[in-house]
């Protein structure tokens, strides 16, 4: 069983939002199309992404808790990780848009994008002998000045990602060996701030954000051009 534990993670995190996909008032599983020609893409790039910093160490996994099955130098639970988890939470948008009408983040979104923007921006340049922080954070700001320059509302975009914060705590506090003996993903300290939440390294939360925000954005695109 122990070495199933990464696979058993991403079937709990996409589990609920796929049974929940087709609730009949407002289903999600008719979106799926737009959702997997958006995931497609983004997965492959934060693939190349992953790969190119295991191969540099920045981070690795434990084998101890992976099947054995690997895509190059990623494990397959790695690749999986990267479609349930972008499932879960553009699925938690696509509820979010449907079922709160009056967001709370509507008035203010445009200011927490540009703090964010200067906060990741300043950080990533003082650390930029730091690979994850530096190219996490400074990739993160510059697709975040794209919205800001085009007004993009991206309150929905934020609440989404407020919401599948305590989720996110669980999951990735379990591969970063919270609940367990060892870290399922570990990371080389001297390529982050050395800042943890619990075990997850906070470029992980920062990381995370460009992950569900662009996969929303690219979700959107197909549907309205499915639309269209």
């Amino acid at each position: 069983m122990k070495a199933y534990t990464y696979l058993l993670v991403d079937l709990a995190c996409i589990s609920i939002p796929l049974i929940a996909s087709f609730y009949k008032k407002h289903a999600f599983y008719k979106d799926w199309k737009p959702f997997i020609k958006a995931n497609l893409i983004i997965a492959l790039l934060f693939l190349i992404w992953d790969a190119l910093f295991v191969q540099k160490g920045i981070w690795g996994f434990n084998n101890t808790y992976l099947s054995g099955f690997y895509i190059t130098n990623l494990p397959i639970e790695e690749i999986l990780f990267f479609i349930c988890i972008p499932f879960s939470c553009v699925f938690t948008y696509f509820s979010t848009v449907y079922l709160i009408k009056n967001n709370p983040l509507k008035n203010i979104q445009r200011y927490m994008t540009l703090v964010v923007i200067l906060i990741l921006l300043f950080t990533a340049i003082i650390n930029y002998n730091k690979l994850y922080t530096s190219v996490t954070f400074f990739v993160t700001s510059a697709y975040l000045s794209i919205h800001l320059l085009k007004k993009t509302d991206l309150s929905y975009h934020y609440l989404s990602y407020i919401l599948v914060l305590p989720f996110f705590f669980i999951s990735n506090g379990i591969l970063t060996g919270s609940f367990i003996v060892a870290p399922i993903v570990w990371y080389n300290d001297a390529e982050n701030l050395g800042i943890r939440l619990g075990n997850i390294p906070i470029e992980d939360s920062i990381y995370g954000l460009l992950l569900i925000i662009s996969n929303i954005d690219l979700y959107r695109y197909f549907k309205q051009k499915s639309h269209s």
